[in-house]
């Protein structure tokens, strides 16, 4: 290796380049930076959604390094194989990334470090995803966190890293490795007829981030506490898709937040609060990682959830239940990529709880229809409402979709948009599903609209009554 040989920035869900510890340490370094992306087989099997929208982000990365003179290279296969081909080609003699946390990617990154490193490539791996890394968070009694409320007060007062500015000038190697083109990977081919539907409500790339943010700030962020439940306001940050791909990092969103506590208040103390949710998810998947497959707790295994894909699943994945509230919000996510969070918790209540069917049903479908699709908060988010999971809402907490259109859509502004069945002139935003959903499915807004699935007190006193059971079965055996 020379003293100049090139350093590999291996991208990840960091497609940034201000606040990016990784970067900012390959371009201080004085080498020649690569830029690379690595689709492997763990990116490859995405689901639909996020898939596409990763290949969104990477193409705008791509051109923003190329508007600063470098390039973004893109390979495909086994990471440490690519890695050991690109520095074999260039003369690369260190490798650096941006951590992640879930379990098939630590183990993937660490057999790399330790295989590189025998190799005597230096191998760095950095934070940049988190305010803080889930091993420096812990009890008094040093364990892990299971509660948000403690979680929260254990790092409200904490300092996270100060914010990098964006490196200069990113320093070419003498000679460019060969670089896939992604458009060729055709990152979005599952999405079909909705591919074109769901880009339109992309906000793609840093800048838009950045953009986004400020305005947030500026214009919403004070109303946040109050009017963040009402789906049909504009009340929220709708910074899920950018944080989820690394476009902005939560660095950013906690320092600017905390400057607007001046003059905002609850408003932007409730909104750091979120930012924390989501740092909890992440420690609660670091530390327990089972959380992305079972039950967090075990004393739910063996509760009557159905996994079966049945017509009613099929009709709560296709907005077909016949209850405005949950069907407008899985048709949001068709046609966005995204859902508003109390649309989120009154879907997944609905599924696990009014027909009964397990949390990973409704999960995985997320997990193929979210461009904001995130493993932690995923998982998080289903177990909680389901009531398996850490600081869960309790089961008998079931979500009345009706009773929840009077509290948070009075005026049915959220359900016009979504639904279009009964409306004369329905928005495009209503219309729009019909032609992103699949042909198969056999959907028009001229039919009739979809009769209940379900006798709503029925359905609740099904589930308590399993509930009640399962209890009781429980007690027994211990």
């Amino acid at each position: 290796m020379t003293s100049n040989a090139p350093v590999i920035w291996w991208i990840r869900r960091d497609l940034r380049l201000a606040d990016n510890p990784a970067l900012t340490a390959a371009v201080t370094s004085g080498a020649p930076v690569i830029p690379l992306y690595i689709l492997d087989a763990q990116d490859n099997a995405l689901g639909a959604a996020p898939k596409f929208r990763l290949g969104l982000g990477l193409e705008k990365l791509a051109e923003t390094l190329s508007a600063r003179g470098s390039r973004l290279i893109f390979r495909r296969g086994d990471a440490q194989e690519v890695l050991r081909q690109v520095i074999d080609e260039t003369g690369a003699g260190s490798v650096v990334w941006s951590r992640l946390y879930d379990p098939e990617a630590i183990a993937r990154d660490t057999a790399i470090k330790e295989d590189l490193k025998a190799s005597g490539i230096a191998v760095k791996s950095h934070g940049g995803r988190l305010l803080f890394e889930p091993w420096t968070v812990e009890t008094k009694a040093g364990g892990m966190f299971k509660v948000y409320t403690p979680f929260w007060k254990a790092v409200r007062d904490r300092q996270p890293a100060d914010l990098l500015p964006e490196p200069g000038k990113l320093s070419a190697p003498v000679s460019w490795p060969v670089s896939d083109r992604v458009t060729d990977w055709q990152m979005g081919a599952a999405m079909r007829r909705g591919a074109d539907i769901v880009r339109a409500h992309c906000n793609v790339g840093e800048q838009a981030a950045l953009d986004r943010l400020d305005g947030f700030l500026e214009e919403a962020v004070a109303r946040y506490k109050d009017r963040r439940d009402y789906p049909a306001e504009d009340a929220t940050s709708n910074l899920s898709e950018n944080l989820a791909w690394g476009e902005i990092s939560p660095h950013r969103m906690w320092h600017l937040g905390q400057r607007a506590m001046a003059g905002s208040g609850k408003g932007a103390e409730h909104f750091l609060k979120e930012v924390v949710w989501r740092e909890f998810a992440y420690h609660l998947m670091y530390h327990s990682p089972q959380i992305l497959t079972e039950n967090w707790r075990p004393e739910w295994d063996g509760f009557g959830w159905s996994s079966e894909i049945t017509p009613d699943v099929e009709a709560w994945q296709r907005g077909q239940t016949g209850y405005d509230f949950v069907d407008a919000a899985m048709r949001e996510m068709y046609v966005t990529g995204r859902m508003h969070n109390r649309s989120r918790m009154i879907v997944a209540s609905f599924l696990t709880k009014h027909l009964m069917v397990h949390w990973k049903v409704g999960m995985d479908w997320f997990a193929d229809c979210l461009v904001d699709w995130d493993p932690a908060a995923n998982a998080m988010g289903w177990q909680w409402t389901a009531g398996s999971g850490p600081d869960a809402a309790p089961f008998f907490r079931i979500y009345n979709p009706e009773g929840q259109i009077d509290k948070f859509d009075a005026d049915r502004r959220y359900i016009r948009r979504w639904i279009a069945e009964g409306q004369r002139t329905p928005p495009q935003s209503a219309s729009s599903f019909f032609d992103a959903a699949p042909l198969s499915w056999g959907l028009s807004p001229d039919q009739m609209r979809a009769r209940p699935l379900i006798d709503l007190k029925a359905g609740r006193e099904r589930a308590l009554e399993a509930y009640g059971q399962h209890r009781s079965a429980g007690q027994k055996a211990g």
